[in-house]
């Protein structure tokens, strides 16, 4: 008689539990979809940085062009006097003796 009773309460409960789980599963990975480690909040994160990240890369292209550029100048093949002027008075504070500084 009671293990009627037993069985028969979980035959009751058992449709109620499979459901619970199968909800509690289903939240489970609807969080993970959405703010897990591979999630769409994640992607758009990522995504932001990658545009970020693009537009440094091309204001470096551009500084290490100009950089390539006054370092071919100042090679021994090809000497631009007034770059090595301009470079010297700016790192050594070269004035000549006729010229006025103006800040």
């Amino acid at each position: 008689m009671y293990l009627r009773a037993v069985t028969r309460r979980i035959e009751m409960l058992l449709p109620k539990l499979v459901f619970l789980l199968a909800v509690c599963v289903w939240v489970y990975f609807g969080h993970a979809a959405l703010q897990g480690t591979y999630g769409l909040l994640r992607r758009v994160e990522v995504n932001d940085t990658i545009k970020q990240l693009e537009i440094q890369l091309v204001e470096l292209n551009g500084r290490v062009d100009v950089m390539r550029n006054q370092t071919e100048r100042l090679s021994v093949d090809y000497l631009d006097l007034d770059l090595l002027d301009e470079q010297a008075r700016k790192i050594l504070g070269y004035i000549r003796v006729d010229e006025i500084v103006i800040n």
